[in-house]
């Protein structure tokens, strides 16, 4: 087994431990929404599909790359590709590094295709990997193809997990080029880059400058979810790697609130996924209403996807009742209506849309 799949295991076995979740939050409990006591809407009449990138969704929800690359990936993303393929979302696979170094975890990748024959999949390489780090040269742009291709992918997420790397025990260090690089991976492919956040989140200038880059599309992958700080830290500790524990713990928390990091990047022309801590369909209507196209869901739909297809299809089916619900009584007709509905920011979020400009509604 590679030091890749190896650590894809790994990921998957701490990401279920409940202290990798952020305390500080993603800001949702921060945002008020505005009840509207007369809507004027029938029930029937809130319609949740969703367009992004010129996909129709049944439901703004992204079931986010999560994983892939190691035998317990192939039923995981099974799981998941089924539901969304039943429910008409889109879905993502997980960093698909590790199959540039072992062609034999192809299988856990490709099953999502399978898996959902119709639904919009994304591909998934980091941004690390974009670049040489140490002997390891950068992918080439035939090698990107190639990971479209193995999942007959409508799209290629390009992930920013520095934060990540630098708690990493064996992480990457060298961060310098990468943007250029972005910029070539959109040149060479023939698919939409959404470039996304892996739980730090994004400001308003690294948006500004990723669409100056030609991406189709981000994820603010805002912190408030799963700390990937705190999963490297655990791998840390499991290894003995004391000042890679020491670093973990002073970095656990850090980040841009996902509130915040939607707002910072909403108005500059592309799709926004909110990603980071939505955890029903009422943390999504606020996402929504701050100014996102979409979420994204990981950590809920794994643990779901653990126990089987059914409880995905609980928990899909209870984040739209809950969504349906919340645009009705907001009066809002569909999920893009809630942009122009108003909402009030409290606490630190309302400190850091002022910093941003954004004032509520």
């Amino acid at each position: 087994m590679s030091v890749t799949t190896s650590r894809k295991a790994q990921h998957i076995a701490a990401a279920l431990d409940p202290a990798v979740v952020r305390r500080s939050g993603p800001g949702w409990p921060e945002i008020e929404l505005f009840h509207e006591a007369l809507p004027e809407l029938d029930a029937e009449e809130v319609e949740l599909s969703t367009d992004l990138l010129g996909w129709r969704l049944g439901a703004p929800l992204v079931v986010a790359g999560m994983t892939g690359g190691y035998d317990g990936a192939t039923e995981i993303n099974a799981r998941l590709a089924r539901a969304a393929e039943r429910h008409g979302l889109a879905i993502g696979v997980g960093s698909q590094r590790t199959v540039l170094d072992d062609p034999s975890t192809t299988a856990s990748y490709a099953v999502v295709r399978e898996c959902a024959p119709t639904a919009p999949v994304i591909g998934n390489i980091g941004a690390s990997q974009l670049i040489a780090q140490g002997d390891r040269p950068a992918v080439t742009p035939d090698d990107l193809r190639s990971l479209v291709d193995m999942v007959h992918a409508d799209a290629l997420a390009i992930h920013l997990n520095f934060l990540e790397e630098a708690v990493q025990p064996e992480g990457d260090s060298r961060t310098r080029g990468c943007a250029a690089a972005i910029a070539r991976a959109v040149d060479a492919l023939d698919v939409p880059v959404i470039v996304k956040e892996t739980g730090a989140g994004m400001s308003r200038s690294t948006a500004a400058r990723l669409r100056d880059l030609g991406v189709a599309a981000l994820d603010v992958g805002g912190a408030g979810g799963t700390s990937f700080a705190i999963i490297e830290r655990l791998r840390a500790e499991q290894q003995g790697d004391l000042p890679q524990v020491a670093l973990g713990h002073v970095l656990g928390e850090w980040g841009i609130p996902t509130a915040a990091a939607v707002a910072a990047s909403a108005g500059l022309g592309l799709p926004v996924i909110a990603t980071g801590g939505v955890r029903s369909g009422l943390d999504a209507a606020k996402a929504l209403v701050l100014g996102a196209d979409v979420v994204g869901v990981a950590r809920p739909l794994l643990l779901a996807a653990l126990e089987g297809d059914d409880a995905v299809d609980t928990w899909i089916t209870q984040f739209c009742l809950a969504l349906r619900t919340v645009l009705l009584l907001t009066g809002a007709g569909s999920p893009a209506a809630l942009k122009d509905k108003p909402y009030v920011a409290h606490g630190a979020i309302r400190d850091w849309l002022q910093t941003l400009g954004a004032v509520p509604r």
